[in-house]
């Protein structure tokens, strides 16, 4: 039995000390440095290379380090019989919330226009919106989308959210469905996408979808780049119809440098660090959910292939 870690543009190196500390009784590798591939039998994975699974053939569990698994399904073929779990911890939730939190004050008090005046020396003041009177529509209400949602309108904003089934969040007007998709998008004044990646989510942020949008809305991206449909987004700023996008994630990351996003005069972009794995506190999941493999129990925020959440 070992443990293997398969990191793509991430550093194995911190993990693997805190893991070796927390877990003593079991070999902990870094791809491609490994002994025996039939002795592999759990995978910590992140964005691993095309394929790169079938080279071992004994695995029975992949643990995701990050809150989806698509970055793994999209490159892997997933057997049935191998469990696949994902990263659900608090600490990303409190990091995202915090995140989008200053993103949607920015937005609203319009930090942005007055940076971009004061190196021009600019005297100019703008009406700016309050929270009282600023409806945000969240995709997605799993873990972190539910947390967020719960937060926004703990604050006093008017929110609503959609996911694939009924949730029930205090202060939180819930939508689900496709049937429901639409008017939950109406007279949104911010959208943050916070969906999984699955082949029904795939492109859900398009023309039509932000044309739901309430006149001068802001779209923000913390879900997935695959999700947005890019043309879309650039045809509806130019025309006015949305006052501004934040874009945390990309279809291509790093995010090409010859990429439109990147000079758009209302497109912010941050390197998709809107709420970043903390190894300390993602460790401990980890033993835990390995400890709950020894003993043959239920592993904890185990994935369905399936629906891909």
């Amino acid at each position: 039995m070992s443990i293997l870690i398969i990191f793509n543009n991430k550093d194995p190196e911190p993990w693997k000390k805190v893991l070796s500390k927390k877990i003593v009784t079991t070999s902990i590798e870094i791809y491609p440095n490994v002994k025996d591939v039939a002795a592999v039998d759990f995978v910590i994975c992140w964005k691993p290379e095309k394929d790169i699974l079938k080279k071992f053939p004994n695995i029975k569990v992949i643990q995701s380090v990050g809150a989806s698994i698509d970055h793994i399904t999209n490159s892997q073929t997933i057997a049935e019989n191998i469990i696949i779990t994902r990263m659900v911890d608090m600490k990303l939730s409190i990091d995202m919330w915090e995140f989008l939190l200053t993103v949607v004050l920015m937005q609203l008090k319009n930090t942005k226009r007055y940076v971009q005046q004061q190196e021009k020396r600019i005297w100019d003041q703008k009406e700016y919106k309050s929270i009282e009177n600023t409806t945000i529509t969240i995709l997605g209400l799993g873990s972190i989308g539910g947390y967020v949602a719960k937060k926004f309108a703990d604050l006093g904003f008017t929110v609503k959210g959609w996911s694939n089934s009924k949730k029930e969040i205090s202060g939180v007007k819930s939508f689900n469905g496709v049937d429901a998709f639409d008017s939950c998008l109406s007279q949104s004044d911010v959208l943050i996408n916070l969906l999984p990646l699955t082949d029904e989510t795939r492109d859900i942020i398009n023309r039509n979808t932000l044309r739901r949008l309430a006149t001068d809305a802001i779209f923000i991206n913390v879900g997935r780049g695959e999700h947005l449909v890019e043309e879309d987004l650039i045809e509806l700023l130019d025309t006015n119809k949305l006052a501004g996008a934040f874009l945390d994630v990309f279809r291509t990351e790093p995010l090409l440098k010859e990429h439109p996003f990147w000079k758009h005069p209302k497109i912010q972009i941050t390197p998709h660090v809107a709420s970043l794995t903390n190894v300390e506190s993602a460790a401990n999941k980890i033993v835990e959910n390995y400890k709950r493999f020894l003993d043959n129990r239920e592993l904890l925020n185990r994935v369905s292939l399936h629906k891909g959440y």
